[in-house]
């Protein structure tokens, strides 16, 4: 498997893997892909990493800026995640964080932010301490790891990208 930077003409490829992947979860609304689409147009995907095996394209993450408490101020937020169903539960989730995360750190990231399962996202260093909100969310699933500087603490914001309806 090979973890590499998307290249033009994969758009098609990842928003249906995308929408393959989120279509049977429960909490999706089937914007994921169209998140995707919006981040693009709008020029806030920051950092989009595709898993590859083969040639076929099997996972795939996206970062965009975020604002803690308003500023803008070197913090990413990691999502939409992907991965074929049928290759889930392999690692490659895991890999694509590893890699993201490197990379936005070696460009000098304070961090990352996200939405989701701490249990799923502890294992890939996230971490919550009640201090970071998102609209309305409970804040155990409000989560962040901190490259550098002190944590992030305030309401947490995506980009309007995240405002797509299905």
């Amino acid at each position: 498997m090979l973890i590499r930077p998307e290249r033009p003409g994969e758009e098609d490829a990842i928003h249906e893997l995308t929408q393959t992947a989120f279509a049977p979860m429960p909490y999706s609304a089937d914007t994921e892909g169209p998140i995707i689409q919006a981040l693009r147009r709008s020029g806030d995907l920051a950092l989009s990493l595709v898993a590859e095996d083969d040639g076929v394209i099997i996972g795939h993450i996206a970062f965009s800026p975020v604002t803690v408490e308003g500023t803008l101020g070197g913090w990413f937020g990691l999502g939409p995640i992907s991965v074929q169903p049928e290759r889930q539960r392999q690692g490659i989730g895991k890999a694509l964080i590893r890699d993201g995360l490197e990379r936005l750190k070696a460009q000098g990231a304070k961090g990352c932010a996200l939405i989701g399962n701490p249990d799923v996202y502890r294992s890939s260093g996230f971490e919550n301490d009640g201090q970071l909100s998102y609209d309305g969310v409970d804040s155990r699933y409000v989560q962040w790891v901190s490259f550098s500087g002190a944590a992030p603490r305030g309401v947490l914001k995506f980009s309007s990208a995240f405002d797509v309806k299905a």
